[in-house]
């Protein structure tokens, strides 16, 4: 068993963009390299592209549970709603450990978005961050509501 919480913290400390770290935390289990794991949730970073909207670790999250448990049929009305269910478990979970779900609200922003160039990933960048810690949680979360994989 993998220890999801930690790869998605240390992809995190890497580098890696805040949805990033927690799809790459299962890349294995998902069936992917980690180029195309790192690319598919490259663009939901920073609450989708620095917009501070939805965070990051929460598109992770359901990025690998879509892969994991999606449905693919589009009148597959009960696992629409079983998916729909499990989206709405994940992110009330996200939401009781964090206050929300959304970016700019974890991050103390008075602001709706930001430039599209990303900081620069300084000691004081992670010490006035809470996004490698909340990329681990988002990962224990999903690895909870998934039984563990």
């Amino acid at each position: 068993m993998n220890n999801h919480k930690e790869l998605a913290k240390s992809y995190f400390l890497e580098g890696y963009n805040c949805a990033q770290a927690v799809v790459l935390a299962f890349h294995k289990e998902l069936g992917l390299d980690k180029e195309t794991a790192a690319r598919m949730a490259s663009a939901f970073g920073g609450g989708m592209g620095r917009l501070r909207e939805v965070c990051g670790t929460v598109s992770g999250m359901l990025l690998v549970l879509g892969l994991l448990r999606g449905y693919s049929d589009p009148k597959d009305l009960e696992g629409k709603k079983e998916l729909y269910s499990q989206v709405q478990q994940l992110a009330r979970t996200f939401r009781e450990h964090n206050k929300s779900i959304i970016c700019r609200e974890l991050l103390g922003l008075d602001h709706h978005s930001d430039e599209p160039t990303p900081s620069l990933r300084t000691p004081e960048y992670y010490k006035k961050r809470p996004c490698a810690d909340l990329a681990a949680d988002a990962a224990k979360i999903l690895e909870d509501l998934l039984g563990g994989i």
